[in-house]
């Protein structure tokens, strides 16, 4: 339940920020200052009740600084900027080449041997990207779609690195520290970055629907998201948490087509196929590699 709370938190926060961002009452780095800021104030009001290891090794910080850099800064930066430009259901279905990612570059990185079906995997994920990226389905409600597209591709590289470079952490430290201390370094990352347009943003225009959008990206699309998603980790795994991305994009675009009026064309259902069939290959025989 906690795992398929997650993606439901996620998928809701998708439309919610289009919903700002399409109204031009909150810019993308403007409402990340909220976003990240308010975690932190959380995450660290946590930690009052329930206080534990608090410092980071010397020889960590470096570490620490890159997970927030690439899982903070760069990730949420590029994600809720590409999405402002994007559609709702591009950006779940390109989110969900991570995996695939993680998959090739891990291999990169350590050196493994890739065999023919995560190569054949990797070639349907890329093969359903470009239909998405390049498909004309772009009925005038987003500006730029191609370059939206590209910056959550950006986002997932960038994600993908995080995941590998917080893995040595989660051995030394427990989950909640990191997420703290991720939160708290990437929030000064990206402070100088987002202030202009936090200072922007239009509270007059907002009204109880607004208010409710923020509430949710805020509050349930991020804080209890990634809270539900260490839950879910610690009780059923990485696998099993990974294998509930799938529905991500299924609640994204119900909620997309619902209320923000996206169409889920031909060229979005293909694509899909090829993703989803992308990842099942690419992470089919990890173990056995």
């Amino acid at each position: 339940m906690a795992l398929l709370g997650t993606n439901l938190f996620f998928a809701i926060n998708l439309s919610a920020v289009k919903h700002l961002t399409g109204l031009h009452l909150a810019a993308p780095f403007g409402l990340n200052i909220i976003r990240v800021g308010v975690c932190v104030i959380l995450f660290w009001g946590m930690y009052l009740f329930k206080p534990g290891r608090i410092k980071i090794a010397r020889q960590d910080i470096k570490q620490f600084l890159l997970c927030a850099l690439t899982g903070i800064a760069i990730n949420q930066m590029l994600f809720l900027k590409g999405l402002s430009m994007t559609y709702s259901i591009h950006a779940a279905l390109l989110m969900l080449t991570t995996p695939i990612l993680i998959v090739f570059i891990a291999a990169w990185v350590l050196q493994e041997r890739l065999s023919m079906i995560k190569v054949t995997g990797l070639g349907l994920g890329i093969g359903g990207a470009l239909i998405l990226i390049l498909g004309r389905d772009n009925n005038g409600q987003s500006n730029n779609v191609l370059f939206g597209d590209l910056l959550i591709i950006i986002n997932a590289v960038s994600y993908t690195f995080y995941f590998i470079l917080v893995k040595p952490l989660m051995q030394k430290y427990k989950p909640m520290m990191i997420i703290r201390w991720i939160f708290t370094f990437g929030f000064v990352m990206i402070l100088p970055f987002g202030w202009v347009e936090f200072t922007s943003i239009q509270w007059a225009g907002f009204g109880s629907l607004e208010d409710g959008c923020l509430f949710l990206i805020v509050f349930t699309g991020t804080f209890l998201a990634y809270l539900f998603n260490l839950y879910g980790i610690k009780v059923l795994g990485a696998s099993a948490a990974g294998f509930y991305m799938y529905t991500q994009p299924f609640f994204a675009a119900l909620i997309a087509m619902i209320f923000l009026r996206e169409e889920l064309s031909f060229n979005k259902i293909i694509a899909a196929a090829l993703i989803f069939t992308g990842v099942y290959l690419s992470n089919k025989l990890v173990k056995d590699v």
